[in-house]
């Protein structure tokens, strides 16, 4: 071989590895945004969906996850004995399937003689009990199993059904990124703000835990574990993950309800890839053009409003192994730039439910910071819809956010229009 076929060679080899060096450190891109799975009648579920390119299992299709999110249960096929709703999408349903709604549910327990959170023990109409849990079901099968708040329990909450679209991108965020915001919290806020990451089980992945950040209170890591909580807790619906029913009154289906179909799939399954399919909510591009809109921001971020509500986040990188090792993030996910303004942290800011779940004691006030994506489609805001203006909900903040909020007392009648402007864009 001639020394200039070796240099040849070398130079093809140098630039090959550049590329592959450029390929491997290519730049995040923009999470694809829109409200892209609008809720139509059964027959035509999903037809006109579109999702964010995730790969489907085989046999699967996107259109067919999004029927079974909107499939209305009964009793025969395992709703209940207690629950909240008789399908996903009865209460994640604004704008489209997958959004928010207007509905709460009802949470309650009491302290013990050294202050810490207890749940209660239910009583029924048929005279049994309900234990381990601060939920109360609104709606029952029979008359038997209906649920009341007793009243030794005098902590008493309400909490807005959550968002899930593009949360399958808020899943795919790696734990440091999320504890690298919390740990960099103080430094930005003069010591005042500093969220709480906490580590929760992971129901598919026995012994394995990660950092919470689906629920009001962090409580779950995964969209599986979340889903197969609420399948039980909301609908009353036993799976792999939760196999054993509340109560056993008015039951007519052995646990656990929630079996595979043809494709091998539960139904638990099929609405996790429904979620990790969604798209993020999308701004409203016109209103963020102006002036008044960009003005806002910058007084967002001037206030403090963007240390835990925090605009810009990328996900973790293709490839990589997530919820104890049983999701492999795959490239529709991975190295995405997402805009929630949420840290996913938890805080106390003032307006905390006094409710322990997942976490230690001393999460009892404090709540996740609210993902603001999507905030035009809402009405009411805050973890409980109490405030009915976006002026009330920034002025009930206190606690960690009180220097925020005074600051935001502090702006002129314009500005504080301008950055409630801002607010509605998102």
């Amino acid at each position: 071989m001639t020394r200039s076929m070796v240099l040849l060679l070398s130079l093809i080899t140098f630039g090959l590895l550049i590329t592959i060096g450029l390929v491997a450190q290519q730049a995040p891109t923009e999470a694809p945004g829109g409200f892209d799975t609008p809720t139509l009648q059964v027959e035509n579920a999903g037809t006109q969906s579109s999702s964010n390119g995730i790969p489907e299992p085989p046999g699967d299709t996107f259109a067919l996850d999004q029927a079974i999110f909107e499939k209305r249960e009964d009793p025969s096929l395992g709703l209940g004995p207690v629950f909240n709703a008789t399908s996903c999408v009865e209460c994640h349903q604004n704008p489209v399937t997958g959004g928010p709604s207007q509905i709460t549910e009802l949470r309650v327990g009491h302290r013990d003689n050294n202050g810490n959170f207890v749940n209660p023990t239910v009583t029924i109409n048929g005279g049994g009990t309900i234990s381990g849990r601060s939920l109360i079901n609104d709606r029952a099968v029979c008359p038997q199993v209906q649920e009341h708040v007793p009243d030794s329990e005098d902590i008493r909450a309400l909490r807005a059904v959550l968002n899930t679209l593009g949360d399958g991108f808020v899943e795919a965020i790696d734990d440091n990124t999320l504890i690298n915001i919390a740990n960099n919290q103080p430094t930005l806020s003069d010591g005042m703000i500093k969220g709480e990451a906490i580590q929760v089980p992971v129901l598919e992945a026995p012994g394995h835990t990660r950092v919470g950040r689906f629920g009001w209170k962090d409580q779950h890591a995964s969209l599986l574990s979340f889903i197969a909580d609420a399948y039980l807790n909301e609908m009353g619906i036993t799976s792999r993950l939760k196999p054993v029913d509340m109560t056993s009154v008015c039951k007519v289906k052995a646990d656990p309800e929630d079996t595979p179909d043809s494709l091998g799939m539960a139904n638990i399954d099929h609405f996790a890839q429904f979620v990790r399919g969604t798209k993020v909510p999308p701004r409203d591009s016109t209103l963020a053009a102006t002036a008044d809109a960009q003005a806002g921001q910058r007084l967002f971020e001037q206030v403090g409003c963007s240390i835990c509500h925090v605009e810009s986040i990328t996900t973790a990188p293709v490839g990589t192994a997530v919820d104890g090792g049983t999701f492999i993030v795959p490239d529709a996910l991975a190295n995405k730039v997402i805009h929630p303004f949420s840290d996913f942290l938890l805080h106390d800011i003032g307006t905390g439910d006094g409710i322990v779940q997942a976490g230690p004691q001393d999460t009892a006030e404090k709540l996740r910071t609210v993902p603001l994506w999507g905030l035009r489609m809402k009405a009411r805001f805050m973890h409980d819809l109490a405030s009915l203006t976006l002026e009330a909900a920034i002025q009930r903040h206190g606690g960690e956010a009180k220097h925020v909020e005074h600051r935001f007392r502090n702006l002129t009648n314009g500005e504080k229009q301008q950055l409630i402007t801002f607010l509605k864009s998102l």
